[in-house]
Formats: C-alpha cells, structure tokens, sequence
C-alpha cells in the first residue's frame, strides 16, 4: 500500500449526513478536512482564502450549482472532483471533462481519485 502526505481537504456538501460521512472517511484515510461547508457563498470564502490541497464538491449544493468554486479552485491550481447523485449529467460546458464520483462511493473510489490528483513522486531503494 502506497502512503501519500495528509492534504487539506475541502468538503462542499449540503446533506449534513452525506458530509459527515465523508468526513469520517477523509479522516480515517489520515487526512484533514476543511468545512464542510453546507452553501456555496460560505466555499466561496474558504476556497478564496485557506490552505487547501483538494476539494469534493457537490454539484447542486442548496439549489445552487458549485461551479463558482470550481472556478476558484481552477484559478489556485487546487484539484478536486465532483460527487454527484446525477454523476456526469450534472455537468455543464466548461466542466464536462472533470471527475465525478457517483452517489453513493465506495471509499476507495475516493482514495483513488485523490491520489491521481497527486501523483507518487519517485521511489528510493533503501535496500542498496
């Protein structure tokens, strides 16, 4: 099993149960979550102004699409992806091509989608 660094995590999710469920995974897979934040005014400010390495973003959070963050994120080269009941369909121009994590994931799709966000860097041979 490959260990990455913890990164600071941004949760965008309105369902408070979905949120803390996503938390704990994040958690348990040794990261640090940041939020959740349940309304997109209040991502917007936290994807503006703190130390984040990724992000998992509902697409409609409270009625209103998340794709202002997006912008954000896009603009502080942060990585993140989509977690979505609709999967792709929720999807408009400009952010067709981005990564969506069907409602409900298994954990490990997540762990997946994080690591290819940060690829391994090279290995060293301590055996040598």
């Amino acid at each position: 099993m490959t260990l990455q660094a913890a990164k600071r995590i941004l949760i965008v999710e309105d369902e408070i149960l979905v949120a803390l469920h996503l938390e704990d995974v994040l958690l348990e897979m040794g990261h640090h979550v940041v939020g959740p934040c349940s309304r997109i005014q209040s991502a917007i400010e936290v994807a503006r102004t703190e130390d984040i390495d990724f992000a998992v973003l509902d697409i409609n959070v409270a009625g209103t699409l998340s794709f202002s963050v997006v912008d954000i994120l896009r603009q502080r080269s942060i990585p993140f992806v989509f977690a979505s009941g609709y999967g792709n369909e929720g999807l408009t121009d400009g952010y067709r091509d981005e990564t969506v994590l069907h409602k409900p994931f298994e954990s490990r799709e997540l762990g997946r989608a994080i690591a290819r966000a940060f690829p391994a860097g090279p290995t060293v041979d301590l055996t040598s």
